[in-house]
């Protein structure tokens, strides 16, 4: 399969190198990252042990099209990255959006039909260590899924692909459940850890901020329920606190992204709960708290 990752950072890079072992890959991604790994090969540390030379690019002008374009930047990135690559979209390519946040299918589907869009969420833990090179922190879940009405078979191919490759996989029926899961959990541990710059384990540790994970997990648990989604928020805090433990060495993506200097994905996350939740007459103290603390760091 002719694979393209758009967003070469950390879980853009882990997945492609994984990838690349079973398929024709190219990785797009950041000028210091992509010399890098032109001159030395990609190297991925950690969990997972790979050096290989991968074909990187900074843009996307010397490929032509691609089976599987796999889309993995930041959510505030979408758009940006969508409407550049579109012309990779064939007529048998499938879009993939591999990234934290809970509006990036809307993002992707002004470019792309939603029948051709295919959504994967994972809780692999990987932090960039410099150009060229990779950490993987943790191994997680990843799971594959079609928001609309798309091809089933193609989902069965591409999760075939991901197994061989070495990224266990499995197929969900509800992804939007799936990716709201994800975002609730994120939604708990990732700006706590941004405001008091702490691991994910911390959280655990500190007995004020383990209570105000359990609070926050059950505002924006309610705020999904009014989504339509059927959720209990006593078993998303016991998700919540599960993925705390397993992730207990990690720095969380929002985090890592303050510490560089970068915008963080917050409005993506709990500003989507937050607008959500004042749509329908929710309380969203927290997560309003939440959005204005990380966006005045």
């Amino acid at each position: 399969m002719n694979i393209v990752v758009y967003g070469a950072g950390a879980i853009g890079s882990l997945f492609g190198a994984i990838l690349s072992k079973k398929n024709n890959l190219v990785l797009i991604g950041r000028k210091p990252h992509v010399i890098a790994i032109n001159k030395n090969g990609l190297l991925v540390k950690g969990k997972t042990k790979i050096k290989k030379k991968i074909l990187a690019f900074e843009n996307i002008k010397n490929i032509s099209s691609s089976d599987l374009l796999i889309i993995s930047v930041k959510a505030y990135d979408t758009k940006k990255a969508i409407s550049q690559a579109k012309k990779l979209v064939g007529k048998k390519t499938v879009v993939m959006s591999l990234q934290n946040g809970l509006d990036n299918i809307e993002k992707i589907q002004k470019y792309v039909s939603l029948d051709r869009i295919i959504v994967c969420t994972t809780t692999h833990g990987a932090i960039y260590s410099k150009p060229g090179v990779i950490n993987h922190t943790g191994f997680g879940k990843t799971i594959i899924g079609l928001p609309g009405d798309g091809d089933k078979n193609k989902l069965v191919e591409i999760v075939k692909n991901f197994n061989d490759a070495g990224i266990k996989t499995v197929a969900s029926d509800d992804i939007i459940r799936e990716l709201w899961i994800k975002g609730i959990i994120n939604s708990s541990i990732n700006p706590l850890t941004t405001i008091f710059n702490c691991k994910n384990g911390y959280l655990l540790e500190n007995p004020i901020l383990e209570k105000l994970v359990e609070k926050i997990c059950k505002e924006s648990t309610n705020v999904a329920c009014s989504y339509g989604l059927n959720l209990d928020y006593t078993e998303m805090i016991m998700k919540t606190k599960e993925v705390i433990n397993d992730t207990s060495e990690n720095f969380s993506s929002m985090l890592q992204s303050h510490k560089k200097g970068k915008k963080t994905e917050i409005n993506s996350i709990n500003g989507v709960i937050l607008k959500l939740g004042k749509k329908n007459d929710f309380n969203v103290f927290l997560n309003d708290f939440l959005v204005y603390l990380v966006n005045s760091l």
